[in-house]
This record gives C-alpha cells, sequence and structure tokens, in this order.
C-alpha cells in the first residue's frame, strides 16, 4: 500500500499562525476528496480544541481524523496515519524541541509560516536550518500579509538570503480564516466568494504540485 505524503508544519516563533496553515490546508486537500489526518504535537493544542468543535458541529459529517500525540508514541502514530491516509498534516510545537525535531524528520515537505515582521523572520533561521540538515524540502509560506505592503516585499527579499523557497501563493490578513476557526472549519468550507478561498485554494494546489499529489478545488 502507497504511503500519505507528512507535511510539517514548523516555526520556532509561537503566533506564526502554524495551526491556521494547518486546518486551512487539511480542509482543502479533504475537499478535493483526498483521505486527510493531523496531527497535533503542539502543547497548546489549539489545533485539537479546533477539531473538537468540528466534531461537535459536524458530528457525523466530518470527514477528517485527528491524533494529539506527543512523545515516543509520535514516530508510530505518524507511520500508522500515513498508512492509511492520503495526506498527513503535522502541527509542530514551537522552539526546536525533540519532537518538532521528528516531525520535521519525518516529513516529506516542510511548510514555515512567516508573518511580515522582522522578528518572524530572525525565528524561522533555526527551523529552516534543521529542515536544511535533516535534508527535506523546505518551502516558506508568507502569512497576513496586507495587499501591495512594502514590508512583505523587503521581507520577501530578506528570507530569499535564507536560501529557501517562498510559496508563490502568501495568505492575507483575513477575516474569513478566524471566523472559520470558530465554527470548526476551514475557508474552503464556507463558499467559494472570498479571497480567502482563492487564497488557500492555490497555495493547497501549489503544494500538492510539489508533493506530486493530484487535486482538483473549485475555483
Amino acid at each position: 500500500m502507497a504511503k500519505g505524503k507528512i507535511i510539517t508544519i514548523a516555526q520556532q516563533k509561537g503566533g506564526a499562525g502554524k495551526t491556521t496553515l494547518v486546518i486551512q490546508l487539511a480542509t482543502a486537500f479533504l475537499a478535493a476528496g483526498k483521505k486527510v489526518a493531523t496531527i497535533d504535537i503542539d502543547p497548546q493544542a489549539s489545533l485539537t480544541q479546533w477539531f473538537t468543535m468540528r466534531s461537535q458541529n459536524l458530528r457525523n459529517k466530518n470527514l477528517l481524523l485527528h491524533s494529539p500525540v506527543t512523545g515516543w508514541r509520535m514516530q508510530t502514530e505518524v507511520d500508522r496515519l500515513a498508512r492509511e491516509n492520503d495526506i498527513v498534516i503535522i502541527d509542530s510545537p514551537p522552539h526546536t524541541e525533540t519532537d518538532a525535531k521528528i516531525s520535521i524528520r519525518a516529513a516529506d515537505l516542510v511548510l514555515i509560516p512567516v508573518q511580515p515582521s522582522p522578528v518572524d523572520i530572525w525565528a524561522t533561521k533555526p527551523t529552516l536550518e534543521i529542515a536544511m540538515k535533516e535534508k527535506v524540502p523546505v518551502k516558506l509560506v508568507l502569512n497576513r500579509v496586507a495587499k501591495r505592503s512594502k514590508l512583505a516585499k523587503a521581507m520577501h527579499d530578506k528570507l530569499s538570503e535564507y536560501g529557501a523557497e517562498i510559496a508563490k501563493t502568501q495568505l492575507g490578513n483575513r477575516i474569513k480564516f478566524a471566523e472559520g476557526l470558530n465554527r470548526g472549519l476551514g475557508v474552503i468550507e464556507m463558499g467559494k466568494s472570498s479571497l480567502a478561498y482563492q487564497e488557500v485554494a492555490e497555495l493547497a494546489a501549489e503544494i500538492a504540485r510539489d508533493l506530486d499529489v493530484n487535486i482538483r478545488i473549485a475555483a
């Protein structure tokens, strides 16, 4: 049986949007007909709280699988879910802790969300260095970017100096993301008319190409 693709969302700095990125990509791949599982190894457990709300709201319509796990059980759980699903997305803890390093090592692709601030840029380098040391493909995702932001352009130029690929698709600072979190949903499940929907659909398609996974999300 073919092994599913594993995506780890990692960033040393807290509050960079890791959990939001996990949720948006997971629900986008789910909407594209893939079997998707998420793993929460962040002690803050925001992803698990979102999943609990989702399960209460959707009940038997919730097709997403979720596992909160840390420590010695993590690698076994990652391997199990990868055998049973097309996509596994890991929400890793902040800081370069052991669990974060294991989740990076297990990944087919590491995504690092970066907000448009110097502090976020500085915090990106340790995570990037771990991924490069483990020889895992890594991509930076610019998150909460204001339209036509000069800071975002300067940030893009600075991150380019780190030698990592930067996703062509950026996520804006959209109220739709927060609205979805409060309902246990991703924006891809909330109608096609928003800019947030378009951004997530484009990002998911870009990530799918990186992983050689065929998906189709209605534009």
